[in-house]
């Protein structure tokens, strides 16, 4: 704590700000993100996707280049974990309440209510669209945002023994000032990217939450209800922060993994089996036919789809950078002895298949539901769409509790492993934050979620989140320059990609 302290008071006092800020003109905050949020997508859309198109094409790079051999560690270290609880932790990580809370909604309104290439909404042309872009949202250019800030962060700590922090990665290009005033500010804007990012992940889930009880039992969809469920989690979370990473976290994501599977399984089962399976296989080949050309589809001709475009694809792009830091550092911490190319295929790929799965399963569902004409999901708030697709099969009402504690378990592992990793990005790097620091983040966390919800609901959240991830983003690109530079010089040393010499005959 002594040497990074600034890094920590200057993060707790610029997000009191906003707090205060929040409380006290919430209209006027609502009013502020909005107009910077709709300058930063419409000036900058175009920097979003080259930034994260380029991202993928260098983790692609190294699945096939020599320096895909290189360990994150030593040559002679070996992975810590097994690969499968590797791939279920990956995905627990990545998953969170975002899957569950757009798993019906983000299909379901591509199809039916803005389509995303302005096809007739409705028509079989919009059901293709539809999970081919949901596809894209979620697949691997999101991973390849997480993996590279993971990958940055794991070989510089495991095979350069540098602090767990994001300042520490850039000394290939800034050399000894990353030790002062030039990483400070790098791991502030980290710091607060994370706050921002995790904060807006927790709003998302109270609003879920509040959405399932409203559909169900008809509580009323209000802020006051969502106090109530973020105080009520706030506490849960404070309690498995003081158990420690061991006991809480661990037994809260194996818990979150069986009842994600669970729902899943009851889906695929009970849900139109057939076409799910049939739509899954035609929108893997859709995806990967078309996906060059998402990646740096910006439409400056037709406006519509430019705001489509605007409010789905640099919306997930930010959010995927907000969170960054956050998840980066998790996957880090578990990946310690795998080759960068094993690292790669894992981050990569595995998770967003079973992403994938679960988007045209529940999506699928939804959209069979309304195309068949048995339920107007697309009616229904974005918050209760899950819970009105689930009312049209059996044990309906066991399903929807089922999805409501899954969220909620998801709401307290996100906010329990955020204030470990923002622990640790504020005590230079320690793997071991104090809870006093722990609680502090906690309190920053719920409070920032509720300011947002207050000042505007989900909306203000994703304004914000657009905001926030902006000069991260920057620091990014920074980070994958940097293990290049790093790799590219390491191989030199290594003779790795050296075609040897032939023994005269």
């Amino acid at each position: 704590m002594k040497k990074d302290s600034s890094v920590f008071y200057i993060s707790v006092g610029i997000l009191l700000l906003l707090v205060l800020f929040g409380v006290f003109v919430p209209d006027s905050l609502e009013k502020i993100t909005t107009n910077i949020q709709a300058f930063i997508t419409d000036s900058f859309g175009w920097y979003y996707l080259i930034l994260v198109s380029l991202i993928v094409i260098v983790c692609l790079y190294f699945l096939i280049s020599p320096l895909g051999r290189i360990r994150l560690g030593s040559q002679d270290d070996r992975p810590e974990f097994s690969t499968m609880s590797w791939y279920a932790m990956l995905f627990s990580a990545g998953m969170g309440i975002g899957l569950v809370f757009w798993g019906t909604a983000e299909p379901i309104s591509h199809y039916k209510v803005s389509t995303p290439t302005g096809v007739e909404p409705g028509t079989d042309q919009a059901i293709r669209d539809a999970m081919r872009y949901t596809f894209f949202h979620w697949g691997i250019h999101a991973w390849a945002i997480y993996g590279i800030v993971a990958l940055v962060l794991a070989y510089f700590n495991f095979r350069h023994g540098k602090p767990g922090l994001i300042s520490a990665t850039l000394s290939p290009i800034f050399g000894d000032r990353v030790n002062g005033t030039a990483g400070k500010v790098v791991d502030i804007i980290s710091v607060v990217a994370t706050v921002i990012g995790v904060a807006t992940t927790l709003g998302f889930g109270a609003v879920q939450i509040n959405g399932g009880l409203s559909y169900l039992y008809g509580i009323p969809a209000s802020f006051l209800t969502q106090l109530i469920i973020v105080l009520v989690v706030t506490v849960l979370f404070m309690m498995s922060a003081w158990s420690g990473l061991g006991k809480g976290i661990k037994i809260l994501s194996n818990a979150n993994m069986v009842l994600a599977g669970i729902l899943l399984l009851f889906m695929l089962i009970l849900g139109p089996t057939q076409f799910i399976l049939n739509l899954f296989t035609n929108t893997i080949g859709s995806y990967l036919q078309n996906l060059p050309a998402m990646s740096f589809r910006i439409s400056p001709l037709n406006e519509e789809v430019r705001t489509w475009i605007n409010g789905w694809t640099i919306f997930y792009w930010a959010w995927w950078i907000a969170w960054a830091p956050f998840v980066g550092i998790f996957i880090a911490r578990v990946s310690k002895g795998r080759t960068i190319r094993e690292f790669v295929f894992g981050v990569l790929l595995v998770p967003a298949l079973i992403g994938f799965l679960w988007f045209t399963t529940f999506g699928g569902s939804a959209i069979m539901l309304e195309h068949e004409g048995a339920a107007k999901i697309s009616e229904l708030a974005t918050e209760e769409s899950l819970f009105g697709v689930l009312a049209n099969y059996p044990l309906s009402s066991v399903m929807s509790i089922l999805a409501m504690v899954l969220i909620g378990t998801f709401f307290i592992t996100s906010a329990d492993s955020g204030t470990f990793v923002l622990g640790m990005m504020t005590t230079n790097g320690s793997l071991t934050p104090g809870n006093k620091i722990k609680f502090t983040w906690g309190i920053i966390l719920a409070a920032i979620s509720l300011v947002l919800l207050y000042s505007g609901g989900l909306q203000a959240l994703q304004n914000t989140m657009i905001v926030a991830a902006l000069p991260f983003s920057v620091i990014m690109g920074l980070m994958a320059i940097s293990l290049i530079k790093a790799l590219n010089k390491e191989a030199k040393e290594l003779g790795i990609g050296k075609i040897p010499k032939r023994k005269p005959q």
